[in-house]
């Protein structure tokens, strides 16, 4: 199982990767507000090249993070729902281990407050 949990790193490294630089991110929402586009509609949405854009969507293509289907002469954009699915179980194991430990910190909090509460009725 440790390998399946490195290949299961390397996809989610690969996924912030992508989603790291701001014209990928983007990408992803102008897909997600309509869809699928072509490579060409995508690129008309941006002041930059269509070179870049092209590099762009290799770096999504290659983290899975979007789908092309080949229509005749067009490449057609549509984002993988499993790669949203993948960051978003990220984000709830993530918020999981922190709420895990705000709890621990939230009961050692009221423990030394009984303390001094208990310490304060005592000089009294």
């Amino acid at each position: 199982m440790p390998g399946m949990r490195r290949d299961n790193r390397t996809a989610r490294q690969r996924l912030f990767y992508a989603l790291a630089e701001p014209t990928r991110r983007d990408i992803i929402e102008l897909l997600a507000s309509n869809g699928q586009l072509s490579a060409t509609d995508i690129s008309n949405n941006f002041a930059v090249s269509a070179p870049a854009i092209s590099q762009h969507l290799k770096v999504l293509r290659e983290a899975n993070f979007v789908r092309v289907e080949k229509r005749a002469q067009q490449r057609i954009y549509r984002i993988n729902p499993e790669a949203m699915s993948e960051i978003e179980e990220w984000v709830q194991e993530m918020t999981r281990q922190w709420n895990a430990r705000f709890n621990v910190l939230d009961k050692i909090l009221e423990a030394e407050k009984r303390k001094l509460k208990k310490g304060e009725e005592e000089r009294k």
